[in-house]
């Protein structure tokens, strides 16, 4: 008898899958602080579906919302500089 190594049935969600992309969505339009943790909820949801096999889905939302935490992440840093720049201008 053969036993197959991926599982049998279609994968399930990440249980993070969900709350990464609102982190990264937020990250970018109003909460920027939000995006390192969903960054970082990100890379650790991508290595825990990379390694169930094939048992967890939602590596679509996954990429999306850790790449927007990154994006979302240099643009705060960006405008953190810009604030600090344009308060030394002004003194």
């Amino acid at each position: 008898m053969v036993i197959p190594s991926a599982p049998i049935g279609k994968p399930i969600e990440h249980p993070y899958a969900t709350v990464v992309l609102l982190l990264g969505v937020l990250s970018l339009f109003c909460f920027g602080l939000s995006g390192p943790v969903a960054w970082a909820m990100g890379k650790r949801a991508l290595d825990q579906i990379d390694e169930s096999g094939g048992a967890y889905g939602g590596r679509t939302q996954v990429v999306v919302g850790f790449t927007l935490g990154v994006i979302g992440t240099i643009l705060m840093v960006l405008m953190a500089l810009l604030f600090v720049l344009v308060l030394l201008g002004d003194g």
